[in-house]
């Protein structure tokens, strides 16, 4: 990957990949979760948390990594999954399958069928058996005609596991343990390979920048075919970028080049026009967002706002049927119910130490280009003037005026402009 950080973290739909299969093992109602790491990945198991894990203090192999995870399974009885922390794609169902296909022996791999299988191990099967996988560097011209090909997912009879990986060589020019031998250690016992297959997406594993982009590709139209199956309208789906935990009601419409980071619902019927990004934060119903809007976290916006071009706002509320409408940053501000915030309106939050918060009331009109230094308090019904600073609270149904006395001379205009021709 080039990266600094572990290739687990790197990100699909928003969550790290490891943190997909995870919730893939949560979902399928695994009873122990157990992460092998290096002795480097703290973050890793921060993201797992509050799940186990364990640390392979040399880097030996997929083998190994299993070996590493003995301790934690002491008095565990049941089957053991082995998955890859790079396979985000993997689905509850598919793990149930394959726990049920290793009931039959005590021991199943999950297979797939390629279309093009170059770079994967090949399944020898026999009698509805696996009887090896072979690597494709080891493959004979035959063999490499298979299309069946391993994924790395395993599932293992806890009574038998760590005692076929105790038997596990690592007598190669690699120096490594490698799952794949517990095939023919396993046949040495009496004990046949069971396999079930998935397909082509489910078994993705990545391993470069390019297939990070390809897997956030894939993500992107599983997610985006979720959301319009639910009920939204997307006008040109593929210049939409959504979370994995993205939630929408029926009758959102959202328009090209929208961004949804984490922790974003879309309630019923609201529009998101082009080029918004929101991110963690709540929508009300009928709404309309942007264009050109962004939303930062810790937002709460009600039903019937209206937040459009050229809008931020961060750490703030806007309850029913409030208005922005034009190039203003909100921070850390309760807007009222129908309250209007007029253009190049800015909140002030920041004094260069703290954050302070704006509470703006019910019904209140700020007009253009107006300054308000927080802390402050707007009551309702008060109305604040075009270019005004305000500092200081105003008070219920109040007008505030906070700007220079306008001077005008008269006739001055055309003395000026003889002066300048001349």
């Amino acid at each position: 990957m080039k990266s600094s950080m572990p290739k687990v973290m790197h990100k699909i739909a928003g969550w790290p990949m490891i943190k997909h299969v995870i919730t893939a093992c949560e979902k399928a109602e695994i009873e122990k979760i157990v992460t092998v790491v290096a002795d480097d990945m703290s973050d890793v198991a921060e993201t797992v948390s509050p799940y186990t894990t364990t640390t392979q203090k040399v880097q030996n192999g997929t083998g190994g990594a299993a070996k590493s995870a003995k301790g934690e399974f002491n008095d565990f009885e049941g089957h053991i999954f082995i998955l890859n922390g790079d396979g985000p794609f993997i689905k509850k169902e598919t793990l149930q399958n394959l726990a049920k296909t290793a009931e039959k022996t005590g021991l199943a791999v999950l297979g797939c069928d390629w279309e093009n299988p170059h770079g994967y191990g090949r399944f020898i099967i026999e009698d509805d058996f696996v009887t090896a996988i072979v690597e494709e560097k080891d493959c004979t011209n035959e063999q490499r005609k298979i299309t069946i090909a391993n994924t790395g997912a395993y599932c293992v009879s806890s009574q038998k596991l760590f005692g076929w990986l105790d038997k596990l060589s690592n007598d190669n020019v690699q120096g490594e343990y490698y799952l794949t031998d517990l095939i023919a250690i396993a046949a040495q016992d009496g004990v046949q390979c069971s396999y079930s297959i998935t397909n082509e997406a489910e078994a993705m594993g990545i391993n470069s920048r390019s297939q990070l982009a390809h897997a956030e590709q894939v993500m992107q139209d599983i997610l985006r075919d979720k959301a319009m199956e639910s009920g939204v309208t997307m006008i040109d789906p593929s210049t939409v970028t959504l979370s994995v935990d993205t939630e929408f009601g029926q009758d959102v419409v959202l328009e090209p080049n929208v961004f949804f980071g984490l922790g974003v619902r879309i309630n019923q019927g609201t529009c998101i026009r082009s080029f918004s990004h929101i991110e963690d934060a709540d929508i009300g119903k009928y709404s309309e967002i942007g264009p050109f809007a962004r939303i930062r976290p810790k937002s709460k916006i009600g039903n019937n706002v209206c937040v459009g071009n050229f809008i931020e706002v961060n750490r703030s509320e806007f309850k029913d049927g409030a208005k922005s409408k034009h190039v203003s940053y909100i921070g850390d501000a309760v807007i009222g119910e129908k309250a209007n915030i007029g253009a190049g309106t800015v909140i002030a939050n920041y004094d260069g130490f703290k954050k302070h918060q704006t509470i703006i009331g019910c019904n209140v009109f700020v007009g253009s280009n107006s300054t308000l230094v927080a802390p402050v308090r707007i009551g309702d019904d008060a109305i604040i003037a075009a270019g005004s600073t305000i500092t200081t609270d105003v008070k219920m149904a109040d007008m505030a005026i906070a700007r220079t006395r306008q001077t005008v001379l008269e006739g001055h205009a055309t003395k000026y402009r003889k002066g300048k021709s001349a």
